[in-house]
C-alpha cells in the first residue's frame, strides 16, 4: 500500500489503516459509465478500491460530455470501457480495473456479478434497473441504486439488512416496470450536467461506508435530491404486501422473467433500422416519415419530408388514419420511436410495415445537419 496516498484518509479518526485495507481488499462492480458511474468510478479509484468492475457497451457521444467528465471530446466514438479503463489507471494504478464492453443482459449478468461484494447500479433505463435488482436479490449482492432527472436525483441502499433484519429491494418500491413510454428517462427529459456528478459521488461514498463498516449507509431507504433548491429528504422503504411481485428463485427461473425488455418484447412487424435501411425505405412508395419529438427538440427536421406528431400528445397519431404502407418513426435516441411503434403495430396489426431508426437522430446526427 502506497500510504502517502492515502494519507488523508488513513489519519482520519475511526478510519486508519483497518478500513484502507478493507477498501484494497473489495471488489466493486459498476455497470454503466454513464452520467452517474463516471464520478463513481471516479473516487472509487482513488479511495483505493482493489478491484473493480466496469461494464458499459456504449461509445462515448458529444451529448455525453456536459455530465461525463470522464471523457473529453477527442473521445467521442471510442468505448467508454476503453477510455475510462486509460483514466482510472492513470488516477491509480494500484487498482485493477475489469472491463466488461458488454451491455448487461439475462444471460450475462449472474456470471457477472458473482465475484464481486457491492454493485453500483449506474444505468439509466428501467429494464436494467429491474435486471440488476432481481439478479443482485437472487446472489445477495447489496446494491446502489440512483437514479436522475430533470434537477433531481434519487440514491438508495437495496438488499442489505438494517439493524432490525428487514431486507428490501427496488421491487418494494416500485413493484412492476413501468409501461413502455410511460416515464421518460432523462435522455428524454433532460438533466443537469452536475446532478448525476453528485449523486454519483454520493453512490461511491455510500459503497466505501458498506465495505468499511464507518457511518450509517442508506438502507431501506431513499435518498431525494433537489438541486434547484439544495434540499434533502428520506423516505423508509418497506417490504412491498405479498403478492405485489415475483422475484425469481434461481437461475432458471431468471432467464425466464421479464425486465420490460422493449426490444425482447416487441413483434415482429416492428423493425429497428440503420439510416442505409431508412434511406433505402423511403425511397419506395407509400412511405410516410413520422418525428415523434416535441416541436422545440433539435435539430429541426424538414417538414416536408417528415409529418410531425409529439410523444406526449400520442393519441393525436393513433387517431390519425394512415394511408401509407411503409411507416417510419424517429426520435431524438430511438426509444421514443420504438415505443410508439409499438402502438401503431397495436391499431394495424400486419396492415402495414413499421420501422424505427435505431439510435434515432443522436446516432445519425451527421445524416440529419449535413
Amino acid at each position: 500500500m502506497d500510504r502517502e496516498r492515502y494519507h488523508r484518509q488513513l489519519i482520519l479518526d475511526g478510519f486508519g489503516t483497518t478500513a484502507q485495507d478493507k477498501l484494497l481488499n473489495s471488489n466493486v462492480l459498476v455497470i454503466g459509465a454513464g452520467g452517474l458511474g463516471c464520478p463513481a468510478l471516479q473516487y472509487l479509484t482513488a479511495a483505493g478500491i482493489g478491484r473493480i468492475g466496469l461494464a458499459d457497451g456504449d461509445v462515448v457521444s458529444l451529448s455525453n460530455l456536459h455530465r461525463q467528465v470522464l471523457f473529453a471530446t477527442t473521445d467521442i466514438g471510442k468505448l467508454k470501457t476503453d477510455v475510462a479503463t486509460e483514466r482510472l489507471a492513470a488516477i491509480n494504478p494500484e487498482v485493477f480495473i475489469q472491463s466488461y464492453p458488454f451491455f448487461v443482459t439475462r444471460n450475462n449478468i449472474l456470471e457477472l456479478i458473482a465475484d464481486y461484494d457491492v454493485v453500483i447500479d449506474a444505468t439509466d433505463n428501467f429494464e436494467s434497473r429491474y435486471l440488476i435488482n432481481d439478479a443482485c436479490v437472487l446472489l445477495k449482492k447489496p446494491l446502489i441504486f440512483a437514479a436522475v432527472s430533470g434537477y433531481e436525483g434519487q440514491l438508495a441502499i437495496f438488499n442489505l439488512a438494517d439493524e432490525n433484519g428487514i431486507t428490501t429491494n427496488y421491487r418494494d418500491l416500485f413493484p412492476v416496470p413501468p409501461a413502455k413510454g410511460e416515464i421518460p428517462n432523462c435522455s428524454e427529459n433532460g438533466v443537469i450536467g452536475v446532478l448525476p456528478g453528485i449523486i454519483g459521488t454520493m453512490q461511491a461514498a455510500e459503497a466505501i461506508k458498506i465495505i468499511t463498516g464507518i457511518g450509517k449507509p442508506l438502507k431501506n431507504k431513499i435518498l431525494n435530491y433537489n438541486l434547484l433548491e439544495q434540499s434533502f429528504y428520506e423516505i423508509e422503504v418497506t417490504p412491498a404486501p405479498a403478492n405485489s411481485y415475483v422475484l425469481p428463485k434461481d437461475s432458471s427461473s431468471f432467464l425466464k422473467m421479464n425486465f420490460g425488455n422493449q426490444k425482447a418484447d416487441i413483434k415482429k412487424s416492428v423493425i429497428e433500422i440503420d439510416i442505409s435501411e431508412l434511406e433505402d425505405i423511403r425511397q419506395k412508395k407509400n412511405t410516410l416519415l413520422i418525428d415523434v419529438r416535441e416541436s422545440h427538440e433539435v435539430p429541426q427536421l424538414n417538414r416536408g419530408e417528415f409529418k410531425q406528431f409529439p410523444m406526449s400528445a400520442l393519441q393525436n397519431l393513433l387517431n390519425e388514419e394512415i394511408v401509407e404502407d411503409h411507416i417510419i418513426l424517429i426520435c431524438q435516441h430511438g426509444i421514443r420511436s420504438l415505443s410508439a411503434a409499438e402502438y401503431l403495430h397495436e391499431k394495424y396489426g400486419n396492415e402495414k410495415n413499421i420501422y424505427s431508426l435505431k439510435g434515432g437522430i443522436a446516432r445519425w446526427k451527421n445524416f440529419f445537419t449535413s
